[in-house]
């Protein structure tokens, strides 16, 4: 079994942390905590791609995640749309939670 590449490993541990600080650290508007959520994704995407390729395991589900990855978004995307045309923008102050 092969190891991984450090530099990778890094870099992709990385980048969820930093969608993650992103998402927890700033979130004043939806759209910044909707692409740090796909940021996150991104890095976890990456681990997986290295898993995969490394222990040489078929690439289907690698595809599957990315599938799932890219409804999530538009899901996210629709939900953003619809936020903005009932609220007029997509900041969280505006938002009353109580309110159906």
């Amino acid at each position: 079994m092969m190891n991984f590449s450090g530099l990778g490993v890094v870099s992709a541990f990385f980048l969820v942390f930093c969608g993650l600080w992103k998402f927890v650290g700033y979130y004043k508007h939806l759209l910044n905590s909707l692409l740090s959520l796909e940021f996150m994704m991104l890095g976890v995407f990456w681990l997986l791609s290295m898993q995969v390729t490394m222990i040489g395991m078929e690439v289907y589900f690698s595809l599957f995640f990315l599938t799932l990855k890219a409804c999530e978004g538009a899901l996210g995307l629709s939900l953003l749309v619809m936020v903005v045309r009932s609220h007029g923008n997509d900041r969280f102050s505006s938002f009353n939670l109580l309110e159906c």
